[in-house]
């Protein structure tokens, strides 16, 4: 397994808070942004690892296992980070691979919980959170004009957290949606990961927003949702909504 060059992403700026160092890793399709109480970038890389690896043998033993769309049968002999992949896609209606950011950010995260106390990690807009302090996540949506301009806040009593999204306009992840933007939080990463896909599957317009947070509220373990489609937002559950400046 071999590293690669950090690439850009914009949005992540976007993730408000200044009390914590700040450091990338990235070893393969796995780009994280963590912040800690200190630079852990090599703890952080080893932790990669530790979870890729039985990742990939998995995917290497079951090379169809990265094409289903919909959940497949547990495996009660797979790694424990497949079996979370696995139980998420189940709950929330689709594929296991559409867990798989949150699954590595929460992996990875709770490890490094060892080393600080105080454990942010972004993959690819999934979002795995761990502070005593409250933040904001703010919510990168395209287009929409509504991007960047609100936010989720993070209240640290509800640590550790996830909130991931998933987009039809931004990053490469499939989605048979519209959505800008469809985020989800629970407090399992990979469900959180996998339930802003089911929900993003189901924005055709703007009229479907509330049939899609219908979807995501009925997932088992959702806390909260917000979708944005262009210039409408749709929201539910246990979130708090601040504007960005």
């Amino acid at each position: 397994m071999t590293t690669k060059a950090y690439i850009n992403r914009t949005y992540r700026s976007l993730l408000s808070d200044n009390k914590l160092e700040t450091f990338h890793v990235a070893v393969r399709e796995t780009d994280l942004l963590v912040r800690a109480e200190r630079s852990l970038a090599r703890e952080t890389r080893d932790l990669v690892l530790k979870h890729r690896l039985p990742l990939e043998r998995y995917i290497q033993d079951h090379p169809d296992f990265v094409e289903h769309l919909n959940p497949v049968l547990p495996d009660r002999l797979a790694p424990p980070i497949i079996r979370t992949m696995i139980e998420a896609s189940r709950k929330a209606g689709v594929g296991p691979m559409a867990g798989v950011a949150g699954a590595v950010a929460e992996y990875v995260g709770r490890d490094l919980l060892a080393y600080s106390n105080e454990v942010v990690i972004e993959n690819g807009g999934d979002i795995f959170i761990r502070t005593t302090f409250p933040l904001v996540v703010a919510i990168f949506a395209g287009a929409s004009p509504l991007s960047g301009k609100v936010g989720v806040r993070v209240d640290p009593r509800g640590t550790p957290v996830a909130v991931c999204t998933s987009s039809a306009t931004v990053g490469h992840s499939l989605s048979f949606g519209k959505a800008d933007a469809a985020v989800a939080i629970a407090t399992a990463a990979s469900l959180a990961d996998a339930a802003a896909t089911a929900i993003g599957n189901s924005v055709s317009s703007k009229a479907d927003i509330g049939a899609a947070i219908d979807v995501g509220k009925n997932i088992e373990g959702v806390k909260g949702i917000v979708v944005i489609l262009d210039s409408k937002i749709g929201v539910w559950g246990e979130v708090e909504l601040t504007g960005i400046t």
